[in-house]
């Protein structure tokens, strides 16, 4: 019994002599205190012994294992000291800057529009983005039957409930709870099936204006347009309207800005005729009172809308509205 336990203590003091490094101690515990180890398969002979020598054998074996365990935690102690005083600290060295985030480029630009139409004295409001039917063609005069359905491409989830094309379905909402006079944005994002391309996307995000008073009329939409156009891109930028029809105004109008990259003198960017399309507007429809609950005999009012993702491309020179979506953090970090 004690020469097995001699024998085992001499071989591993014998062996950790020659151990140079933390890692060659290793193999030595698996040897020696691992669970095939020779003190582990030492206690499997208590069993060959008399009964009166077990615990003797039992208790010789246990204080040999903690002698061992002891000898190689503090061999292992020391080197994990001597590679600590190995590693060298230049307290010179200029701090690391730690990574911050940044808004994205389409969010910078929402925010810029909601300052320049606040400040105008807008309201800021907002909407579901899953909606009816009803707010999003029916109360803005496109019923089912009506051919400006199909130029929405419609993402439906059911016959009634759908994914909104446009925020225009939140000046309903806050016609319906509120009376006039009304001056509010609703910025969003917004849904469509359309095949991604360089200026397509099947989710993008828009903002919805509308102003209902009394006395409102259509040289009140041209300058307040101005005024943006002013405060987004110069006081340079010029803006025209064009006729155009949409269910929920009469009249409808298109309206253009000024080429920011060439200033109107015509560049391939523009289709050389120096303007660029923005979106459209109008004065509110009848109709689209009526079906909110307010007197068209009594207020008028105007709409207009714009995508945000358009006049970020515009005011950043960004030829491509799926660089916004890809997550390239070398675009990104150029704002």
């Amino acid at each position: 019994m004690n020469e097995i336990i001699e024998k085992i203590r001499s071989e591993f003091f014998e062996a950790i002599k020659n151990v140079k490094s933390a890692a060659d101690l290793e193999p030595i515990r698996i040897k020696f205190l691992g669970r095939k180890g020779l003190v582990s398969t030492s206690f499997d002979r208590i069993a060959e012994l008399p009964k009166e020598q077990r615990p003797l054998f039992g208790k010789a074996l246990n204080e040999l294992k903690r002698e061992l365990e002891n000898a190689y935690q503090n061999l292992q102690g020391d080197f994990k000291k001597q590679q600590a005083k190995q590693v060298q600290l230049d307290l010179t060295l200029p701090g690391r800057k730690p990574f911050a985030g940044r808004k994205h480029p389409l969010l910078k630009v929402a925010d810029e529009i909601k300052q320049i139409f606040v400040s105008l004295g807008f309201t800021i409001e907002d909407g579901p983005e899953v909606e009816t039917d009803f707010y999003n063609f029916e109360a803005l005069n496109i019923p089912k039957t009506h051919p400006a359905r199909d130029m929405q491409d419609t993402l439906y989830i059911t016959e009634d409930i759908l994914l909104r094309t446009h925020t225009s379905p939140v000046q309903i909402r806050v016609m319906q709870r509120q009376k006039p006079p009304i001056q509010m944005i609703a910025p969003g994002r917004v849904y469509r099936r359309d095949t991604p391309d360089a200026s397509h996307s099947p989710f993008f995000h828009q903002v919805e204006g509308l102003v209902v008073d009394k006395g409102i009329t259509f040289a009140d939409l041209k300058g307040v347009i101005q005024a943006f156009a002013h405060r987004m891109f110069g006081p340079d930028i010029k803006v025209r309207f064009r006729p155009s029809f949409f269910p929920f105004t009469e009249p409808s109008a298109e309206y253009d800005f000024t080429c920011v990259f060439c200033q109107g003198q015509g560049c391939r960017v523009c289709k050389n005729t120096g303007w660029m399309e923005i979106s459209g507007a109008g004065m509110v429809h009848p109709n689209v009172f009526k079906a909110a609950g307010v007197d068209p005999e009594k207020y008028t009012g105007y709409a207009f809308g714009m995508g945000i993702d358009r006049i970020a491309m515009i005011k950043y020179a960004i030829d491509d509205i799926r660089i916004f979506f890809e997550n390239d953090v070398r675009f990104l970090n150029q704002f």
